[in-house]
Parts: C-alpha cells; structure tokens; sequence
C-alpha cells in the first residue's frame, strides 16, 4: 500500500486530493492534512467583503465531503518535513500540530511514499508596519477578514448618508504583492456599492499599486484586439478607472500603514503620503515556514524551499537578467528535484522569477508584482500532479509525464465589476500562454486570437455561475469532473 499525503486543502490541494481519490485503487491511500476544517472559493470573499454574500455562502466543512469520498482529514498544519525519515525509522515524514478538536496544540508525525505540498501563502502583513487586520488596514483574504471589511464598510456607508466625506483607500500593502487581481474587484465592487447606496458624490476612491501601470496585474500587461485595432491593457484599465471616477497611484511601495494614513515610496524615488478612512490593502505573500531535516536531523531547508519560503520545483532557478528569461524557466512537472517523490503545486511552489519587468527605486527598493499563481492554474497543475502520481503508484509510469505549464497554458478570469442582477459588471479576460513567449509571438507575446478583455453585464452572470459551479464541484456532487479546474 501507498499512501499520497496531501498538505493544505484549497483549490489546488483539495482538487488533487479529489483526482488522487479517484485514479488510486484501494488500499492505496490519499490524506488530507490542512489547518483550515473549511473550504473557502476565495475568489468570492470579494463580495463577502461588501455585504453581498455572507461567510456560509463561500464556505463548507470539509470533514463531511472527505468522509464521503473516503479520504482521512486531520486538522493541523505541517511543521517540518523529514524526506530521508530519521535513524529510528528510515521512513519519510512530516510533523503536523493538530489545529482543532481535543488534540489541539499536540502534534503528529504523518509518514508517506508521495508527498503533495499545497500549503498555500502565508499573508505576510508583517512585510509593512501596520499593514493588515492587526494594524491599520482591512483585508479580504479569508472570509473572516472579508466579513470584518464588510462591517467597517458598512459604517462608513451609515457616516457618508449621514453627509460625511469618506476617502477610500484599496489596492496593495508592500511593494513585491502579488494579488492585484483580488484587490481590483474589491474596488470595483465598493465603488458600485457605493452608487448603490446613492452616496458615491460622498466618496473618494484611490487605487495604489505596486504595478508600474495600470492594467499590468502581475502579468506583464497584455495586448488585445478591440474594434478593429491592437490596444494595451493599460488603454482598457485606463479608461474604465476613468469612467468610474477613481484616481490611481501605481509604482508604489507602502513603507507604513498608519491610523488614517500610508507612507509609500515611487518608483522615482519620492517619498510621499496619503490619507484615508477606508483602507483595503493586501498584503504580499510568503511561505508557510515549513523547515526541513535529513536523515541526521540536520537542516535542509534552502535545499527544499527557495528565500520566500516557497518550495523549489522543476525550475530555472538560476540567477540571470530579465533580458534573458525564457518560457522554459518555468516549471513543467512540479517535482521536487532533491526528492523526486515531493511535490509542489499552486502557490506553494517557489516561481523562477516574476512575470512583469522588476523594477527598482533609486534606493534599490524593489517595486514590481511577484507572479501570480492562483485559480485556474493552481487547479490545473494540481490535477496533473495527482494523475502523475497515481500513474506512478499503479506502475503505469516510472516518473512525471504530465505536464502542466504556465508557459503551455492558458487561463480564462472574470472580475467582477459590481454585483447586480441586471446592473452588475465584470471584466472577462483570457491570455494565452501565461507566460508571455516572443519567440512565438514576437510582437505581443501572447497569442491574439486566445487573449481577449471584454467588460458587461455577462461577465457578471457567468461570474455567478462559476461560484456555484466551482463549490458544487468542491462537495464532491454527481458529476463534478465536469467542471473545468
């Protein structure tokens, strides 16, 4: 027997839980190990965090749905993976401290033969003083701080009625985020709200970004046909901000977040300031802080996991200048090199370098998105990893033949603009591949014909349905391989 260990349940840990369950015969194994006994379609906390949508809308237990599938759950997070075992038993394993329930604080060793690490991001709001719940600053990461944004939003929308002016501030918290994707909709979102609740003369809305243009979103920007002609995204995002009377600020990075106020530093070098009373600021992100041993207990940490705490896969990791980074950098397989039974999908894994240009102020300090990684591509990679390992597990393999990536894919996202049955907006994007390459397209990087930007009333509908398609499809329901990762 063969057990496949399985560390975090988001989008890419539970869909490869799902697909493992699915290829292993019995009495071949699959374990779940998360911290979190719910699941949560983050991409919705967006509106949970304007009151539209409530916790339970975006949430489910997922002790039930892996009873039902016959996978064991443990509650705990992983503290440190030992892949060569120890003296007393040469087994590879990992040190869990159970997070719920009457072994809360007690912890665990968990051995394996295939090891899966989706442990996702920490959310590094100690990155900048002040920034986050704890601080200064709101936060629609989890579904807790969605709810807790709600709240304060709400208030502020009482105090605007009431014939106060309120400055909204929305956008990222440090200058290497990742995450503008999430950030974008929550503006948008707020601003429609606010239209909504017929106070938005009462509003001042500012993005700030560490984008050095709008419309880049940690991609790099992308061309698209429109109308007859070839335009940049910067173009599109430009003129929607504009039609919505919202100000921006990119190229920055948020030094301090204060009471009432951010300090942040430009891409020019300038130290400036910015008040507000509503501050929704993510923060960058980070690994989880998992250490490794060998066999003799020594630390083998900087062989697993890169500087950020993300663990090393199957990429170019060597050091070289932005002019000379090339599609193949990027991992294919998402196996661990070191030990080749490890491996690491979504935001786990430690990407070679980012995807748009990074850029520096004059003091050196860095500016630019880290590459995104989440969504559609965490599901996709995860799939392909589980089917590796089952092929592995049953004999049909003897090593990862499945490939999946992001310089071979594409990926489809739809922001919403604004929830409304018949008045809701959102921006409907496909790129293709991810990874920009020009020796393929030497003009655009991308691929016109398969990378689109579109904006209205049917991108909000089929954004809907996506969210009750995405959570049938978590609950394990008749049929749920039919929907897309």
């Amino acid at each position: 027997m063969s057990r496949l260990l399985i560390l975090g349940a988001g989008i890419a840990g539970h869909t490869a839980a799902m697909h493992a369950r699915r290829k292993l015969r019995r009495p071949h194994e699959v374990m779940v190990v998360s911290p979190n006994s719910r699941w949560n379609w983050i991409p919705s906390n967006i509106w949970v965090g304007t009151g539209v949508m409530t916790p339970d809308q975006v949430t489910f237990p997922l002790a039930p749905v892996y009873r039902r599938l016959g996978i064991p759950f443990i509650q705990a997070r992983a503290v440190n993976i030992h892949p060569e075992g120890n003296p007393e038993e040469p087994r590879p394993h990992v040190v869990v401290e159970h997070t719920g329930g009457e072994r809360a604080g007690q912890t665990e060793r968990i051995y394996y033969d295939y090891l899966v690490n989706a442990t996702g991001p920490k959310l590094n709001f100690d990155a900048t003083p002040g920034l986050g719940p704890g601080g200064h600053s709101l936060s629609v990461c989890t579904w807790g701080h969605a709810a807790e944004t709600a709240e304060v939003l709400k208030e502020n929308i009482a105090r605007m009625k009431k014939g106060e002016q309120r400055t909204f501030l929305i956008g990222t918290g440090h200058g290497l985020c990742t995450c503008q994707g999430a950030a974008f909709e929550y503006l948008f979102n707020v601003e429609f709200e606010l239209r909504r609740q017929k106070v938005r003369d009462k509003a001042r809305i500012i993005w700030i970004s560490n984008e050095q243009e709008l419309g880049d979103f940690g991609m790099g920007g992308m061309l698209i046909r429109r109308g007859g002609y070839i335009t940049h995204s910067r173009v599109f995002t430009e003129s929607l901000f504009t039609e919505r009377r919202i100000r921006w600020i990119t190229g920055a990075h948020i030094r301090e977040v204060a009471p009432g106020q951010v300090r942040y530093e430009t891409l020019e070098g300038e130290q400036k300031e910015q008040s507000f009373d509503f501050a929704m600021l993510l923060p960058p992100f980070a690994g989880v802080g998992l250490k490794a041993y060998d066999r003799e207990g020594s630390d083998i940490t900087d062989t697993l996991f890169a500087p950020n705490g993300f663990m090393k896969v199957d990429a170019d990791y060597s050091t070289k200048p932005y002019e000379e980074w090339s599609p193949d950098d990027w991992p294919r397989t998402y196996q661990c090199p070191s030990y080749t039974n490890i491996f690491a999908v979504g935001i786990a894994f430690a990407p070679p370098h980012a995807i748009s240009k990074p850029l520096f102020s004059p003091a050196g300090t860095p500016i630019f998105p880290t590459a995104p990684r989440t969504g559609m591509p965490s599901g996709v990679m995860a799939r392909q990893v589980a089917l590796n390992i089952a092929d592995m597990i049953h004999g049909r393999a003897e090593g990862a033949v499945r490939t999946a990536s992001m310089a071979h894919m594409g990926a489809a996202c739809i922001a919403s603009a604004g929830n409304g049955t018949l008045k809701g907006t959102a921006v409907s994007m496909t790129m293709y591949p991810i990874i920009p390459d020009f020796r393929k397209y030497p003009d655009t990087g991308r691929s016109l014909r398969y990378t689109t930007g579109e904006i209205g009333l049917a991108g909000h509908w089929v954004k809907h349905a996506l969210h009750h398609a995405f959570i049938y499809k978590a609950k394990a329901k008749p049929f749920w391989r039919i929907v897309p990762e």
